[in-house]
């Protein structure tokens, strides 16, 4: 059964200061390099026949750091229909100062809610409805050719992928945290029906 792997970039700067980061190019950290080449560890053993990515750069490097790892050489496929959520207004700014600015509750809502946006940004609802029909037509599609895929791109992205995979609703999305560097492994049918899950760690 082909598997498909989803991990969220390692650590980038802008995590480790607690900014906003969305489309934001920021590098990763040195904590970020070393969750890639710990991840590209874990999947040592397993063979993929192509890789997605966002057209962020931690995304990128997190692959590419990763793939080095594994010894690994396959298609890679980059694209923004991956990319992290947009946060707008957000973006670069602190995230304790906008909790004292605008409240812990709001900022949680704006940061884990399903459909409300930050000023000027994505909602998970809005990013889901760019990452789910790429997901659909591009990875799901290499999945029914019986491909293993690797996909290195960012928390809301992979959030918006794991909720339909998982079938989870907008209450239960809201308590998934994807953690920095961990890959999250599903084996699934040639129809992209998950039959077993598992995370490396």
């Amino acid at each position: 059964m082909p598997l498909l792997v989803l991990v969220r970039h390692g650590q980038s700067i802008w995590n480790a200061e607690d900014r906003f980061t969305g489309w934001v190019d920021v590098p990763l950290s040195e904590k970020g390099e070393e969750e890639a080449r710990k991840a590209g560890r874990l999947l040592r053993d397993y063979d993929f026949q192509v890789a997605y990515t966002s057209a962020l750069t931690r995304a990128q490097k997190t692959l590419d750091i990763m793939l080095e790892e594994m010894n690994a050489r396959i298609p890679i496929i980059r694209d923004a229909a991956l990319n992290e959520r947009m946060y707008g207004e957000l973006q670069g700014l602190n995230k304790e100062a906008m909790r004292r600015k605008f409240g812990a509750e709001q900022v949680h809502i704006w940061r884990r809610s399903y459909d409300v946006a930050p000023p000027g940004g994505e909602s998970l609802k809005d990013t889901a409805a760019r990452t789910i029909p790429f997901f659909e037509r591009c990875i799901l599609g290499d999945i029914a050719q019986g491909k293993n895929v690797l996909v290195v791109a960012h928390g809301n992205s992979n959030r918006s992928i794991v909720m339909m995979l998982e079938q989870l609703n907008t209450e239960e999305v809201l308590q998934l945290n994807l953690d920095t560097g961990v890959p999250y492994l599903y084996e699934l049918d040639s129809s992209g029906k998950v039959l077993r899950s598992d995370i490396l760690r």
